[in-house]
């Protein structure tokens, strides 16, 4: 059964056990595109990272909307074993819309690479000027979205 949540305790829960997120967007022909994305998340924002050029950053810039998928939790399941249509797959699942805003300032910029770094690595990172100057840093508030527990 599928359970819809709009409480943003069950939302962190399951974007703090994802590895990865999956944003889409719309590119320059108007076409859906999916990427999937590193991120780390503090207080209602989710906040990614790019090299400063190509299709992503070009979609944003022109269209700054974006949607988050996360999924967490899976596992196979079946009602029958040697019945095909009988088998689905149980996760628990988050989807957020917002807006893609983009950090310029350095201390900003630094402070969310660690964010980042933080989902992934349990240890402080130092950035080079080169680093912090060429990395394109783009945020997301949370403002609400939909919880799916299979």
């Amino acid at each position: 059964m599928t359970e819809k949540i709009f409480n943003i305790e069950e939302i962190i829960e399951i974007i703090q056990k994802c590895e990865y997120c999956n944003m889409a967007m719309v590119d320059l022909d108007g076409m859906p595109y999916v990427i999937p994305m590193n991120f780390g998340y503090k207080d209602n924002f989710i906040f990614f990272h790019s090299g400063p050029n190509g299709k992503k950053i070009n979609c944003l810039k022109n269209n700054p909307n974006i949607c988050l998928s996360f999924s967490t939790d899976h596992k196979l399941r079946f009602q029958n074993e040697g019945v095909a249509c009988s088998y689905s797959m149980k996760f628990n699942s988050t989807l957020l819309n917002g807006v893609a805003e983009f950090v310029e300032n350095r201390e900003e910029k630094i402070q969310a690479l660690n964010i980042i770094m933080a989902h992934y690595a349990d240890r402080e990172f130092k950035y080079s000027e080169p680093a912090i100057k060429n990395v394109v840093i783009f945020k997301m508030k949370i403002q609400g979205g939909c919880v799916r527990r299979k």
